[in-house]
């Protein structure tokens, strides 16, 4: 897409989320759950498929411009980003990058138009950052697939229409990251159960769920890429995209914080001064602005690198690491700035607090980002 109409959607959704979101803010988190017209309306602004590409009805933006969004709709509540990054992310990059023709030409429409609503269904119990200890199968039954296990953690499962399943289809590998294979299985399928929804920390209207297979059949054609073994390659690619999305939803928030901070110390007294006017609140102010900055910086510089393809590991671990890390300290900070007001529900800061402490979860642990680049440069000599 050329510049200048991305800059028209840039500014579109900035807008939509200035005037239609923030102030839903507080209801949202009241009622956990996004009001059905914001659904529609997102439908109508094409946010379901921004990243499908156009001859699937997408818009088909690149990865930087990918990242250049998740700063504009990361400025608000996390859950209205997550009501459609599925389609756009981990779920629906699945399907663009290893489905077949055929099942690219009939998921990826519904999914760009948000008449399907897709899961990503990877963790388990047993098996979140590192898919070794995956345990739910997939096992052959004549040319069927017969699936059984469990899923927790899946976003907007009570939601989706379709989810792609991460399943065992070689259990002579298991302990591995070897014979795993991915399926497109339906949650009205006979066997397939959604768990009521988790009560979490944060990030309200924001839904997951357990999952749950019981003798689920699937034909061949839900194979995605008509092949077994090719889910965890599959997985790991989708992943490492969505690392990229996922910092630039941090850069979002701590944009968010850091305006809401500033706002605060202006107006905020103590002694009958303005607390912006003292040095420990402004060195709070800068830190944040110097880390967020550097966030930017690192995360557009990431996107370039996995566009152009000369960098599709590091980049995304790196921006990933230091942005949602950076994230939880400007959090952190903005609650301080606020002092007893940060701590209270109404105030925003008190809500991106708690949304914040997520994102050094999902998408890959830090701890996890860490050994991937730490074994990704120890490689090269030899270890």
């Amino acid at each position: 897409m050329n510049e200048e109409d991305f800059n028209d959607i840039l500014k579109t959704v900035r807008d939509y989320v200035s005037t239609r979101i923030v102030p839903l803010e507080e209801q949202i988190e009241e009622t956990d759950r996004i009001p059905d017209d914001v659904i529609s309306e997102a439908r109508t602004m094409g946010l379901f498929g921004w990243a499908i590409p156009e001859e699937y009805g997408g818009i088909g933006l690149d990865a930087v411009q990918d990242v250049r969004l998740a700063m504009e709709l990361g400025y608000t509540t996390p859950s209205f980003r997550s009501l459609f990054g599925t389609n756009n992310g981990i779920a629906g990059q699945t399907l663009v990058n290893f489905g077949t023709d055929q099942q690219k030409r009939e998921w990826l429409p519904r999914l760009a138009s948000g008449e399907v609503v897709s899961s990503f269904a990877l963790t388990e119990p047993e098996a979140g950052s590192d898919p070794s200890g995956l345990r739910t199968t997939a096992v052959k039954d004549g040319d069927r697939y017969r699936i059984n296990g469990a899923k927790r953690f899946i976003t907007n499962a009570a939601l989706a229409d379709v989810l792609v399943v991460f399943a065992r289809t070689d259990l002579s590998k298991a302990g591995t990251t070897k014979g795993i294979s991915a399926f497109l299985v339906d949650t009205s399928d006979p066997g397939v159960t959604v768990g009521p929804q988790d009560k979490k920390m944060g990030q309200a209207g924001a839904w997951t769920s357990e999952v749950f297979f019981e003798d689920v059949v699937v034909g061949p054609d839900r194979l995605i890429g008509g092949q077994e073994e090719v889910g965890f390659r599959a997985a790991m690619a989708s992943l490492a995209k969505g690392r990229l999305h996922i910092s630039g939803i941090c850069v979002g928030q701590a944009q968010r914080i850091l305006d809401e901070s500033v706002a605060h110390a202006a107006v905020a007294t103590q002694g009958g001064k303005p607390i912006g006017t003292f040095q420990l609140i402004q060195a709070m102010i800068a830190e944040s602005y110097a880390e967020l900055r550097a966030a930017r910086a690192l995360t557009l510089d990431a996107a370039r690198d996995f566009e152009d393809g000369t960098d599709r590991k590091l980049g995304p671990s790196a921006s990933k690491l230091f942005a949602s890390e950076m994230l939880g300290r400007v959090a952190d900070r903005g609650v301080q700035i606020h002092g007893g007001l940060g701590y209270m529900r109404e105030v925003p800061v008190e809500r991106f607090y708690r949304a914040a402490r997520v994102f050094r979860i999902y998408e890959g642990t830090s701890e996890v980002q860490k050994l991937v680049i730490a074994r990704r440069l120890l490689k090269a000599q030899g270890l």
